[in-house]
């Protein structure tokens, strides 16, 4: 039986979603429901024309991503 510590189970993996072309407001409530974060300031209705990491890569829950807007 093998015995997870914390800091493993804190490792858990998500898809990156892509979130172009949508609202700030609705990038981050689909980054929140995968415990994916964002410390980008942008109104509400920005829409997202880049993020960072790309979408369809594999990373670690808790990950803050990078969005731009215009």
């Amino acid at each position: 039986m093998e015995i997870q510590t914390k800091e493993q189970e804190n490792k858990e993996t998500v898809n990156m979603p892509n979130v172009t072309n949508l609202s700030f407001a609705e990038a981050k409530k689909i980054l929140n429901e995968l415990d994916l974060g964002t410390n980008s300031q942008l109104d509400a209705e920005t829409i997202i024309t880049e993020q960072l990491p790309k979408a369809g890569i594999q990373i670690t829950k808790g990950t803050k991503v990078i969005l731009y807007g215009n």
